[in-house]
């Protein structure tokens, strides 16, 4: 397994609970939430309760400087639950930097952490033994970058921030780590091929899949991921 980052001690004003509430499908049939539902409480923990309204939202808005998604790593957690029990998260958020070969910084990052806990519980039939008591269902860590994604293509990277409300560089420094290294199969994980093999099945997008930041959304690839290993 890929190591999940510490989470960081941040200010009270980067931390917030936050509840959510389940689709039916968000639960399968052992009680467990499904990974790809886990990582929608970033929106009411972090996006809403933290950044609405705040120097990042405000570059957002007015300078077209937007954080996109880069890497996420979900974790399932403990189970059973109900579809009806609503999720209590806790997220966090902090502002840092990347750094190149030569000490120059090359990236501005937001990275957040959720953690989400609910009462062991279950849909249908006699509650299961522990019913009522609180269970970590799962947490979430996930990566931005910040650029400007609507600029010419040679105006896009973001190295400062220019806002009254924040430093120009966060001081806190990023360790990157590049796709071609997160490609690599965990400790201890066995391929199922000697190579990777092109899938005979093609996967077409269309705007169902996309978002405003005029691409793909980053939530459609976790479940095309758990499909194809299926």
């Amino acid at each position: 397994m890929h190591d999940f980052p510490d989470e960081p001690h941040v200010p009270e004003q980067q931390q917030a609970n936050a509840v959510m509430h389940l689709r039916f499908e968000d639960v399968s049939q052992n009680g467990r939430v499904m990974l790809d539902a886990l990582p929608h409480g970033l929106g009411p923990a972090i996006w809403v309760k933290l950044l609405r309204a705040s120097p990042v939202e405000a570059l957002m808005t007015t300078q077209g400087i937007i954080p996109i998604l880069t890497r996420l790593i979900i974790e399932g957690g403990d189970g059973p639950i109900a579809a009806r029990e609503p999720l209590e998260l806790k997220g966090s958020y902090q502002l840092a930097r990347t750094e190149d070969a030569a000490s120059e910084v090359n990236r501005l990052i937001l990275a957040m952490w959720l953690s989400a806990n609910a009462r062991r519980s279950r849909t249908y039939g006699p509650p299961p033994p522990g019913a009522g008591e609180p269970i970590q269902v799962g947490r979430v860590f996930a990566e931005h970058v910040f650029t400007r994604p609507f600029a010419e293509p040679g105006a896009r990277k973001v190295l400062r921030f220019d806002a009254p409300d924040l430093p120009p560089v966060p001081p806190e420094r990023y360790a990157w780590r590049s796709p071609e290294a997160l490609m690599g199969l965990p400790a201890g994980a066995e391929p199922f091929d000697p190579e990777p093999t092109l899938d005979p099945i093609p996967i077409a997008f269309g705007l169902d899949h996309t978002d405003g930041n005029q691409h793909v959304n980053s939530l459609v690839y976790p479940r095309l991921f758990a499909e194809a290993a299926l």
